[in-house]
């Protein structure tokens, strides 16, 4: 069965004071922290593109991952709603070529946003063993800087550029379990593009996430035989400190110490940012069963479990 064997990221040095931005919006402490949930947001340079993001987070992947060769590589996919120049090539082909992957490698993209990375391990999984492909890199980068509006008080506090890279393969650590997905498209116009500059909701990107996340997960559980205590942490999209919070609530199993939260130095990193927290909370801990969430831009969603092979 292929799972995640390993991940590894890349997040920018240099970056924004939220502090500082905050001051400029007449925004304290209190509403940085307890709201945003962010003192630091991770920028790209001017001169990084998207696929550079992604070749810095899959050599960070191969350093960790001594045992894994480029020739060995079989399948690309990146997610990112924010690719490289127009959009066309494809992202992937631009990291292939970058990291000097063998060319019978499968490479394509994904244009999804802070659901992504759900929907792109499952759909990774189900390319690979339906080819026969053995080593399989899923890689997230979605840098909002190249389309945030720095004045945007409702949307340039929020967000973090970063790049993660998953190993997929058979022997793995971590196994897929069960999976839930949903769209919504009479949402989309809350989170949108428009002339190259973002948009944002936050009222009823928050009232979608209240709304939908916990019963999705209540779902996923019962359809798992599961019951909550089964579960060691739920990882879901750190899309502010509100929403994780506010989420952590009304899923009203009594710990909600079991919804990580961790975005002080990142930010909204998108599609990355349940990689993150694998990458830095689960992969070295002794949980056995995690369950994943991602829900954003679309309106889209998706939800599933984890277990230790």
């Amino acid at each position: 069965m292929i799972g995640i064997k390993n991940i590894a990221s890349y997040v920018p040095t240099a970056g924004v004071d939220n502090y500082a931005q905050g001051a400029k919006f007449d925004k304290d402490e209190t509403f940085i922290l307890g709201k945003i949930g962010s003192a630091f947001l991770p920028r790209k340079s001017a001169d990084q593109e998207t696929s550079d993001l992604c070749v810095e987070a899959v050599n960070a992947l191969f350093a960790a991952s001594p045992e894994l060769k480029r020739e060995s590589i079989d399948c690309l996919i990146v997610v990112t709603q924010n690719g490289d120049e127009e959009g066309l090539p494809h992202t992937a082909a631009i990291v292939q070529d970058k990291l000097g992957l063998p060319t019978h490698v499968a490479a394509f993209d994904i244009s999804l946003g802070c659901s992504g990375y759900v929907y792109g391990i499952y759909a990774l999984k189900g390319f690979m063993e339906a080819t026969g492909l053995k080593n399989g890199l899923l890689v997230t980068a979605d840098p909002y800087s190249k389309i945030v509006d720095p004045e945007d008080r409702n949307t340039t506090m929020l967000f973090g550029d970063a790049a993660t890279a998953t190993w997929m393969g058979e022997n793995a650590v971590w196994q897929l379990g069960k999976s839930k997905f949903g769209t919504d498209g009479s949402g989309a116009p809350h989170l949108k593009v428009t002339d190259g500059v973002f948009f944002m909701n936050g009222r009823q990107v928050f009232n979608f996430a209240l709304l939908k996340v916990p019963a999705h997960l209540h779902e996923l559980l019962d359809e798992s035989n599961l019951q909550a205590g089964d579960i060691d942490a739920f990882c879901i999209h750190q899309g502010s400190a509100a929403i994780v919070d506010a989420v952590a609530r009304r899923f009203e199993e009594g710990e909600p110490e079991k919804f990580i939260k961790d975005m002080l130095e990142t930010g909204n990193t998108v599609s990355s940012s349940i990689p993150l927290l694998l990458q830095n909370h689960v992969f070295d801990s002794k949980w056995t069963r995690v369950a994943i969430s991602g829900f954003g831009v679309g309106l889209s969603w998706g939800s599933a479990i984890l277990f230790r092979g």
